[in-house]
């Protein structure tokens, strides 16, 4: 077998004495490029437990069961979340509405149609500044005085404060009604008739409409205050 013999130094401190003595002689096979013993097996050194390179830490870490982009990932997570909660707006708090109310009475489009929708919105508005409850009613049926007084009495009876009456319909039916309910503001709009306890305001749209609901509901909430 074709190979040159090799010398292992006694100096080595890889290998115990027995196995120095073991390979003292061993010939380099230069057709495999390989040691042999004499015997002609293969001979591979022993590797010492001090040359064995260490695992990086990486590796270690997913053996473990724990890699650390994970643990990372939960740190991030959390401290978000506690970021998001701190910064948090709080919920907007609910209104605590005043036992007072204001109810408008229409023809049977309800707010749907002017006027009734320009007097609704301004209720509304001036109901978030007030804290007086507002409500509407529409006239179902025959588009008359005495249909529409039915429905202005529920109101009337009703706990309504003030009632706002938008149509001809519905302002004869407060001209028929409102002797009998002193107490209550009536405002007609567009239409009706002047009294001890009835305001006719003759513009649909505007500050003067704007200004006589306010009036009325802001009597209203000083009464229940």
């Amino acid at each position: 077998m074709a190979g040159k013999f090799l010398k292992i130094s006694d100096q080595s401190t890889v290998w115990t004495r027995s196995q120095q003595v073991a390979v003292r002689t061993l010939f380099i096979d230069t057709a495999a490029g390989i040691l042999r013993r004499r015997d002609g097996t293969a001979y591979r050194p022993p590797v010492s437990k001090k040359a064995r390179p260490k695992e990086p830490h990486h590796t270690r870490l997913r053996q473990s069961g724990r890699p650390w982009w994970i643990a990372a990932g939960v740190t991030v997570a959390v401290l978000i979340g506690l970021t998001t909660w701190a910064l948090w707006p709080e919920p907007p708090r609910q209104r605590e509405y005043l036992d007072a109310t204001a109810c408008l009475l229409t023809d049977e489009k309800g707010i749907a149609a002017e006027p009734a929708t320009s007097v609704w919105a301004t209720m509304q508005e001036l109901s978030a500044v007030s804290l007086v409850r507002v409500q509407y009613l529409p006239v179902n049926g025959p588009q008359t005085a005495g249909n529409a007084v039915t429905y202005a009495t529920s109101l009337a009876i009703g706990r309504c404060g003030a009632i706002v009456a938008t149509g001809e319909p519905q302002a004869a039916a407060v001209g028929q009604i409102a002797a009998t309910y002193p107490a209550i503001r009536f405002i007609t709009v567009g239409a009706g008739t002047t009294a001890d306890n009835v305001e006719v305001v003759t513009e649909t749209t505007g500050e003067a409409l704007r200004g006589t609901l306010k009036n009325h509901l802001d009597t209203l909430a000083d009464a229940a205050t």
